[in-house]
C-alpha cells in the first residue's frame, strides 16, 4: 500500500503569531527583529507583504527599513511561538500519532492508516489547513506525497495557505525541473559543487550516476540520488520518539563581546548549568568536553578533550571547558559566541575505573551538592540558586531564544 505523507509548514510563523496576537498589525509589512542594541538586529521573520517589498530573513534591521520604509519591527516572543507550535501539533495529532517535527514550524505526518476514517491525503490536508486557520488564526502550506522528501517539496511549491500533491506519476514533471538547491540537504556548498559539474536541477541529480555522486559527496551523494529519484522510504517517527542522545550542548551568541578569560568563564559556567541538568534528565554522564568559540570576525574554532573522570557535574564540565579555552585561544579578537558540549556520553550507572589519584570523598560531596542544587531548581526555578560569580551582567541575552527548536536531521 502506497504511503501518504503530509508536510505542514506554518507560513511566516513568527510574524503570523505577532499579527494574530495584535490584529492592528494585520495587512501591514511586519518583521520580527532582534534588538540592534543587543547585537541581534536582524530580521528573524517577515510577513508576506514585507517579503513582497524585498525584506529577507537575515537582513540587518536598517537594510530591511531601506527596502520597506513603512515596515513595523516587533521584538520576538519565543514563549508564544513555542505555545502555538505545540497547539498546531496537537491538531495534527487528531489525525495520526506519527507526527515528526522539523523545527518549530514544520511537521511531517504519516496519515497512511487514517484514510478509512478521514479520507485521502488531500482531504486530510484540507481539513488540517482549515482547522489551523479557524482555531489558531494561522495559515499553513501543505505538501501531500508518498515520501517525506517530496511532501516537504510540495509544501514549498505553493505559499501561503495552499496544498500541493506530488505523486509517483507526476513527480518527474513537477520536481525534476526545480533547482538542485530546492532539494532537502542541498546547501550552499553542495550547490556550488554541483554547479561546477553542470548539475543544476533536481533532475540532473537524479540522472547523474551514483558512483560519481559518491565520489563527489560520499554517502550524502547517494542519499541525494535516492531523494531526487523519489525512492526515499524514511519513516515518520511518532511524536513521543526520542532519538539516541549522542551529545548534550548549549551555546549562545553574547549580547556584547567578551573581553577576557573571566568573562568567558562566567558564560561557560552558566551554559554548563543547563548541560548538567540535561545529563541528569537523560541519566547520562560525559567522558569529554568540546567547546566552540566564534570571534567577532565570525571565525570559529573548536577544541575538545577527555574528562579525568566521567561526570554530570556542571562545575567539572565548565572547568574543563575553561582549560580548553585558556590553553588554545589567543586573544587576537574578542569573543562573540560560546558553545559548550558534553561528549562521549555513557549511561550514568555504567561502571568505571576509579583513579588512585582521585579524592573519592570529595567527589561524593560534590555529587551530593549537585543533587541538592538540582532538587532546589526543579522546585523553585533555575535562578533559585546559582554561583555568586554569575550575579551581574553576563553579557548573555535573556529573551528566551534558547527555547527555539531549530530543524535538525530528518529521522531515517
Amino acid at each position: 500500500m502506497e504511503r501518504v505523507i503530509l508536510h505542514s509548514d506554518l507560513n511566516c510563523f513568527y510574524a503570523s503569531v505577532e499579527m494574530m496576537l495584535n490584529p492592528a498589525l494585520r495587512g501591514k509589512a511586519v518583521a520580527v527583529c532582534g534588538s540592534t542594541e543587543s547585537r541581534h538586529g536582524i530580521v528573524l521573520a517577515k510577513s508576506e507583504l514585507a517579503k513582497k517589498r524585498g525584506v529577507k530573513t537575515g537582513m540587518v534591521n536598517w537594510e530591511a527599513r531601506q527596502c520597506c520604509p513603512e515596515i513595523i519591527m516587533v521584538p520576538p516572543q519565543y514563549d508564544e511561538y513555542l505555545k502555538y507550535s505545540k497547539l498546531t501539533r496537537a491538531i495534527y495529532e487528531r489525525y495520526t500519532n506519527q507526527v515528526e517535527g522539523f523545527g518549530m514550524d514544520e511537521c511531517w505526518c504519516d496519515v497512511s492508516g487514517s484514510r478509512t476514517m478521514f479520507g485521502d491525503g488531500m482531504t486530510i490536508a484540507e481539513e488540517i489547513r482549515q482547522t489551523v486557520k479557524a482555531e489558531l488564526g494561522l495559515t499553513v502550506s501543505m505538501g501531500v506525497s508518498y515520501n517525506k522528501i517530496f511532501a516537504k517539496l510540495g509544501s514549498d511549491l505553493k505559499k501561503p495557505d495552499a496544498i500541493t500533491g506530488i505523486s509517483v506519476g507526476n513527480f518527474k514533471e513537477m520536481i525534476w525541473p526545480l533547482p538542485a538547491s530546492d532539494l532537502l540537504y542541498v546547501g550552499r556548498a553542495t550547490t556550488k559543487k554541483f554547479d561546477s559539474y553542470g548539475i543544476r536541477t533536481i533532475g540532473d541529480i537524479a540522472n547523474t550516476s551514483q558512483d560519481f555522486l559518491k565520489r563527489l559527496l560520499g554517502i550524502n551523494g547517494l542519499a541525494l540520488w535516492v531523494y531526487a529519484n523519489g525512492l526515499d522510504n524514511s519513516r515518520v517517527m511518532p511524536g513521543d520518539y526520542e532519538s539516541p542522545v549522542k551529545s548534550i550542548g548549549h551555546g549562545i551568541t553574547c549580547s556584547a563581546d567578551l573581553d577576557n578569560n573571566e568573562e568567558v568563564w562566567k558564560v561557560m559556567l552558566e551554559l554548563s548549568q543547563d548541560i548538567g541538568h540535561r545529563l541528569r534528565l537523560h541519566s547520562l554522564t560525559a567522558r569529554g568536553v568540546q567547546i566552540t568559540i566564534r570571534d567577532n570576525d565570525l571565525y570559529f574554532k573548536q577544541y575538545q578533550a577527555p574528562l579525568e573522570t566521567q561526570s554530570q557535574s556542571p562545575m567539572e564540565i565548565a572547568r574543563k571547558a575553561r582549560q580548553l579555552f585558556e590553553a588554545n585561544y589567543h586573544w587576537t579578537s574578542k569573543v562573540r559566541a560560546v558553545t559548550v558540549r558534553a561528549i562521549n556520553l555513557i549511561p550514568a550507572d555504567a561502571p568505571y575505573q576509579i583513579s588512585i589519584f582521585e579524592d573519592t570523598a570529595k567527589r561524593e560531596r560534590r555529587e551530593r551538592l549537585d543533587t541538592a542544587v538540582e532538587e532546589i531548581r526543579s522546585r523553585f526555578g533555575k535562578r533559585a540558586i546559582y554561583s555568586a560569580c554569575l550575579m551581574g551582567n553576563l553579557k548573555m541575552p535573556s529573551d528566551g531564544r534558547e527555547k527555539v527548536i531549530m530543524p535538525g536531521m530528518m529521522y531515517q
